[in-house]
């Protein structure tokens, strides 16, 4: 699925630093085996910083931004090039203890960001802090076409051969749109974003992203305050998103096994920012059809379902409507009119094990009565065996069986001694 794609890959210092950053290499390299165009952002914060307490030297932020002086610059330089030179080691490995141990996986650095200085900000001169102008998005495309890793650091390059030094989260997050990246990772320390309960947020729209960060940077005691990782990376994502990216991840640089999860895993490890919900409600295409029947295998073989044949199924395939989540069936629901009666059946009523809790079957159950109204039809009725509170709860009363349609009643089966339910629409 992700062969061919553009990943564009931020690692902070911090991240770099950590003692799980071997694991994480060693995914890199398995991505890249399996065909992932790849652009690693690196950062060089905490590395930096140690060379600026070695020489005794103090640094400051102004509006979130370090001011960058001569003697600054030379630090975060030499901090860049150590990082740039361990990331190619580490990479030159290949896979260790694998097949692919040793295998050539060709890494590639160069002047693709161009930069300009910030200059002087509310009176405050920013040295050689710069921003960002242009990423020299064909020249990485050619290189991702050689199945090379091109990386990337928070240097810029003016043309008149000056170097700034960058905010990392920028250069990613403008890679990410300029390259039309299918996907921005973003490396964190929290793994994501959490509710008020603590529980991982899995799936995040891109404008609730933009409205948590308003709503931390409206929290600050100190607007001069720095924002906090987690909420740069938000801003990052958010803004990723807005401008193309279709998906941006938020994951963890102290988990083992983070950046496989959320990609080879349906729910992920961390938190997908998303433009638009991966997950939708719709009508069932005759492609559906297999999805379905793994779906409903289960539910009929506890004869909570009707069994159905593929060849049964395909014939009706236009009754059925669908949950699907990132092109896996995970819900489905059937409607049979009988209009002359103007009544319609709701049945094969199935939602993933996996997926119970999140409302789907009442989104499901919407889209069926939307259906039947569209319909001119005035009731649903159900027939079920175990799931009779469940229907009871979204409006539907019992009833008796001579209250079916005629050509239901011929067909009623005695041996499942199903429960009839009707529920008025309105």
């Amino acid at each position: 699925m992700h062969r061919g794609k553009t990943f564009v890959l931020m690692l902070s210092g911090e991240a770099i630093a950590d003692d799980n950053f071997a694991n994480t290499v060693h995914d890199i390299a398995l991505l890249n085996s399996l065909g992932v165009r790849l652009v690693l952002v690196h950062g060089a914060r905490p590395q930096a910083e140690r060379r600026l307490e070695a020489r005794g030297l103090s640094t400051r932020l102004h509006h979130d931004l370090r001011i960058t002086s001569t003697e600054i610059l030379e630090c975060v330089i030499e901090a860049v090039g150590c990082l740039r030179t361990d990331i190619e080691a580490r990479l030159s490995m290949g896979l260790a203890n694998t097949p692919m141990h040793g295998a050539r996986i060709r890494v590639c650095s160069g002047n693709f960001v161009t930069a300009r200085p910030v200059g002087v900000l509310d009176g405050v001169d920013m040295g050689h802090t710069g921003e960002l102008r242009r990423i020299d998005h064909d020249g990485i495309r050619k290189l991702l076409d050689l199945n090379q890793i091109v990386l990337l650091s928070n240097l810029g390059f003016s043309p008149t051969g000056e170097v700034f030094n960058l905010a990392v989260e920028e250069v990613a997050t403008q890679a990410a749109i300029a390259l039309k990246a299918d996907k921005l990772i973003l490396f964190g320390a929290d793994g994501g974003i959490r509710d008020s309960r603590g529980d991982l947020r899995s799936e995040l729209l891109a404008q609730t992203a933009r409205r948590l960060v308003h709503q931390y940077h409206a929290h600050l005691d100190d607007p001069e305050q720095p924002f906090s990782e987690t909420a740069n990376l938000l801003e990052c994502a958010a803004t990723a998103c807005e401008q193309g990216v279709p998906r941006c991840h938020l994951i963890g640089y102290r988990d083992d096994g983070a950046l496989l999860n959320e990609l080879f895993t349906r729910d992920g490890q961390g938190t997908m920012v998303v433009s638009h919900s991966y997950e939708q409600v719709r009508s069932a295409t005759i492609e559906d059809v297999g999805g379905i029947l793994e779906l409903i295998a289960p539910l009929e073989e506890k004869g909570v379902l009707v069994r159905r044949s593929r060849e049964l199924l395909e014939a009706e395939i236009e009754r059925f409507t669908v949950v699907e989540r990132d092109g896996a069936i995970i819900g489905c629901a059937a409607l049979y009119p009988f209009a002359e009666d103007r009544i319609g059946e709701l049945a094969c009523v199935a939602i993933d094990g996996n997926y119970r809790g999140g409302q789907r079957g009442d989104r499901l159950l919407e889209a069926i009565e939307a259906s039947a109204r569209e319909m001119g039809l005035e009731q649903l009725f159900v027939l079920t065996t175990r799931t009779a509170h469940w229907f009871l709860e979204r409006g539907f009363h019992a009833a008796e069986k001579d209250r079916l349609p005629h050509e239901k009643q011929a067909i009623y089966n005695l041996q499942r001694n199903s429960k009839v339910f009707f529920k008025t629409l309105g």
